[in-house]
């Protein structure tokens, strides 16, 4: 009724992208799943998997865009918090250091490639995430410093909890790629796991997914593609 009233008054055809505009307003639905890991990581803390939907449809692709953000990682306590970080193309991260010394954040592996060089204490430094992609966070003083950062091209996504439970709320109808993150995965299991869905005005369970493996970070070379010389990590850079 509504699609055949616009109609009726504007006496103009329905583009494939009113009618994806439409769509988000007259049939939205919740998805939900829920993640685990096989043995032997059936423990696993699953706060840090990622679902997406991603539409297939190009005119709903193109009304599906999140407006880019301003958001920030901190370093504090020689950590980075949070430890991942979603965000659409576009946006601008800060990384303020609020320990009293100094850092150094670089990523020089996927996603967005920078170093930003060494400053120090109350001191912050932006980077903006242009592309799609998954970015690796690294300090090049301080080895166990590490954090992930995932810019998503749909704003239809969640973070499972511990538990790995997932939920994206006002999904619009249509037809979408389902895919999932998990740290430590490679490309081959991620892509393994991805399928097609279906959304109506109904609520969608995608079931149980589970995934192979979580593993942290591994360990790491710094920013010259050397080992981190462990005995001397923090002078002359912070106090004793």
């Amino acid at each position: 009724m509504i699609r055949a009233g616009l109609r009726t008054r504007l006496q103009l055809p329905l583009t494939p992208l009113i009618l994806a505009l439409l769509s988000i307003y007259v049939h939205a639905a919740e998805v939900t799943a829920r993640v685990q890991v096989s043995s032997p990581n059936a423990d696993a803390n699953l706060s840090g998997v990622v679902l997406s939907l991603t539409p297939l449809n190009p005119a709903e692709a193109s009304v599906a865009k999140e407006q880019p953000v301003h958001a920030r990682l901190v370093q504090n306590n020689k950590a980075f918090s949070p430890h991942l970080l979603v965000v659409p193309p576009g946006s601008v991260v800060d990384f303020p250091n609020r320990d009293p010394f100094f850092h150094n954040v670089f990523s020089l592996f996927e996603g967005k490639r920078f170093d930003l060089g060494l400053y120090e204490s109350g001191s912050s430094r932006s980077v903006k995430f242009d592309r799609p992609g998954v970015s690796y966070i690294f300090c090049n003083i301080h080895p166990q410093m590490n954090a992930i950062i995932v810019s998503l091209d749909t704003p239809y996504y969640a973070i499972a909890g511990a538990s790995g439970r997932v939920k994206i709320p006002d999904v619009p109808a249509g037809e979408y790629l389902v895919q999932i993150w998990a740290e430590g995965l490679n490309r081959e299991e991620m892509d393994k796991l991805s399928r097609h869905v279906r959304v109506n005005e109904n609520p969608v369970s995608l079931g149980t997914i589970e995934i192979p493996s979580i593993e942290m970070l591994a360990q790491h070379k710094n920013k010259y593609g050397r080992e981190y010389d462990r005995q001397n990590t923090t002078a002359p850079y912070e106090p004793h």
